[in-house]
């Protein structure tokens, strides 16, 4: 540089002076391995430090597989998790909402990866987040095996940070759902959610600041933190639906109920021409549906197509096997109500309905 170049006389200018800690990185990969360890399954190779993750998909147990992929986010519920200082759950529901996509398809999740990105970085907080992305793993049974941090600074306000997450699952070619079979008179059931799970955030947040209520403060429906309430993670459905799918063999089809709602996700699980008709007085609705719908008077339709309205799964059988499908789920945890039928819809396209929508707002 020559002398008189701009900059001579300034002090050195490091990647850490323009906010970006390799160390603090490193600390944290130093986290995760173990965490990593412990999702470890059938079909892993190696471990965490490589440029890729290897999975082996013979060793894992399959003769003729096909690949499904899934990817999504946590939404604006981090802004919650970030407001309220408990980063411990979101993990979870980051690896839910992408193997509750992929067992809808008849396949078992093998590995995942996830992306954490704030725009300074906190080892306490990083290692919280991904303890949680650990357990959803452990749940869902399968391997998280890499990911990426992402330090940057001038992109997120200070304390914030965003998730990613990628899953990878497999399923025998004979085996994907939804089956060619699904037919009038089918059986539909459906599985209990946890509370609101990942979806209809944005909404969430404007009704509790209306309210004027603080996240640490006790919800008005329900003996715990507001925050707390909010922040239930999203239910991992794989290890029980992989066991009705293959222990009944009955299973014909599978939709995860996210944004969009039972109208929006069920009818993705069915053929043209046939529709769902629920009864919405055959399942229980949770405290927090009925304050979100109360508090912001929110209309009917909008709460059916925003949050999952007590239903995190629904399940298609036939009606003679509904039984048999009901009791391996049952057995393995899940509550379970027949809540409806396929029946005749609309030419060309599948559909949803829900009968007595509006018994779902009464205690």
């Amino acid at each position: 540089m020559k002398p008189d170049a701009p900059g001579h006389n300034r002090p050195p200018l490091t990647y850490k002076d323009a906010g970006v800690d390799i160390d603090a990185g490193d600390t944290l990969v130093e986290h995760i391995k173990p965490l990593a360890r412990s999702t470890n399954r059938p079909g892993v190779m190696g471990g965490l430090g490589g440029f890729g993750g290897l999975f082996d998909l013979k060793a894992a147990g399959f003769r003729d597989p096909i690949l499904v992929s899934g990817t999504d986010g946590v939404g604006t519920k981090l802004k919650v998790a970030i407001d309220a200082g408990v980063p411990d759950t979101v993990g979870i529901d980051l690896v839910a909402m992408c193997v509750n996509d992929i067992v809808v398809q008849g396949a078992e999740p093998l590995f995942f990866l996830d992306y954490y990105a704030s725009g300074h970085l906190e080892v306490d907080t990083g290692r919280r987040i991904v303890a949680g992305v650990a357990e959803g793993c452990r749940r869902a049974g399968c391997a998280l095996v890499g990911g990426e941090t992402a330090e940057m600074p001038g992109l997120y306000a200070q304390g914030d940070y965003d998730l990613a997450g990628f899953a990878v699952g497999a399923a025998e070619r004979d085996h994907l759902l939804p089956r060619a079979d699904i037919a009038l008179g089918d059986v539909v059931l459906g599985l209990a959610s946890d509370g609101l799970h990942s979806n209809g955030f944005s909404l969430v947040r404007r009704i509790v600041e209306l309210s004027g209520l603080d996240y640490r403060a006790t919800a008005p429906f329900a003996d715990a933190p507001l925050s707390r309430t909010l922040l239930e993670p999203t239910r991992i459905y794989v290890k029980p639906l992989l066991s009705a799918i293959r222990g009944t063999a009955a299973v014909k089809g599978l939709a995860h109920i996210t944004g969009g709602g039972l109208p929006g996700n069920v009818p993705r699980c069915l053929p043209d021409g046939l529709r769902a008709r629920l009864d919405a007085r055959r399942w229980a609705l949770p405290a927090v549906f009925r304050w979100l719908r109360e508090s912001g008077n929110v209309p009917t339709d909008d709460m059916l197509k925003t949050f999952n309205c007590g239903l995190g799964m629904i399940v298609v059988t036939s009606p003679a096997d509904a039984a048999a499908v009901a009791a391996s789920l049952s057995d393995a945890g899940e509550t379970v109500r027949e809540v409806g039928v396929v029946e005749r819809g609309p030419d060309g396209e599948a559909d949803c309905v829900i009968d007595h929508a509006e018994s779902l707002w009464r205690s």
